[in-house]
């Protein structure tokens, strides 16, 4: 976990993307720490819980972090804390990785791809939402790969289904050797089966509700395998919200294992 910061943030900018906004504030010490899978948690001045969003781009030399939010524009300075949770991890030989996004969620894999190919690794994208709105990340993909496949719920663009249903195909198109998965659980279950079905290293960005951010009220644990084989609540705020997902317990995800140690 980076060593995140609190500030008092100005919005500098507000643009619109399909169904999301893209907000850039003025955070230095932030900007230097973020990686690609590290979220911020913010607040406005009247707010009464926090707001976990994806840092989908860190920009050390400006000082700036890009935030992607769901519910309409900001404006006015924000109560930041960041860079929290666990990033990605970002190997430094070259790997065939394939990057899979659901909607908002999609927000850190543009940044995470150009660190990949930066060390000689080759893309390919599997970008997915409910609706051609919701998708997000489909122009940055194809600005670094020609390999990118878009699926929509509805239809409304690229392939109908979910977007968990073509990844096997997808990895075995590009000779993938990793998978990274951003999205729901459900989407996230499925992409993991069919990762683990070709024998293929599948990193998990789990989005969740995370009510404060930073492990203290302890809501938004879900059931992790560990090194030692022994299952036990991982705070997807802190030991996440990037896991290796065959130790993740995608079937258990809101349940009370009975074999779980200390529940």
């Amino acid at each position: 976990m980076a060593h995140p910061v609190r500030w008092r943030a100005e919005v500098f900018g507000c643009t619109a993307e399909g169904a999301y906004h893209r907000l850039v504030l003025q955070v230095p010490e932030a900007a230097s720490r973020a990686r690609p899978g590290h979220f911020a948690s913010l607040a406005g001045d009247h707010a009464v819980v926090r707001e976990a969003v994806p840092i989908a781009r860190a920009d050390a030399s400006a000082g700036t972090l890009e935030l992607l939010v769901a519910d309409g524009p900001r404006s006015g300075p924000l109560d930041l804390i960041a860079p929290l949770g666990t990033p990605f991890p970002v190997p430094d030989a070259p790997v065939r990785a394939l990057l899979v996004g659901h909607g908002q969620h999609a927000a850190p894999l543009p940044a995470l791809g150009e660190q990949l190919t930066a060390r000689g690794g080759q893309l390919g994208y599997l970008l997915g939402a409910p609706t051609a709105a919701a998708l997000h990340a489909v122009d940055e993909a194809r600005a670094l790969t020609q390999d990118v496949l878009v699926v929509t719920e509805d239809g409304s663009a690229g392939l109908t289904g979910l977007v968990s249903e073509p990844v096997a195909q997808a990895a075995r198109a590009i000779d993938a050797s990793v998978v990274y998965a951003a999205g729901p659980p459900d989407v996230l279950a499925l992409t993991a089966a069919a990762v683990a079905d070709l024998g293929i290293r599948c990193w998990a960005l789990l989005a969740t509700d995370l009510p404060c951010g930073t492990g203290f009220c302890a809501a938004c644990v879900v059931p992790v395998v560990g090194a030692d084989g022994v299952s036990r609540f991982a705070r997807v705020c802190t030991e996440g919200p990037v896991f290796d997902a065959t130790r993740v317990r995608w079937a258990d995800i809101g349940a009370v294992p009975a074999d779980l140690e200390g529940a």
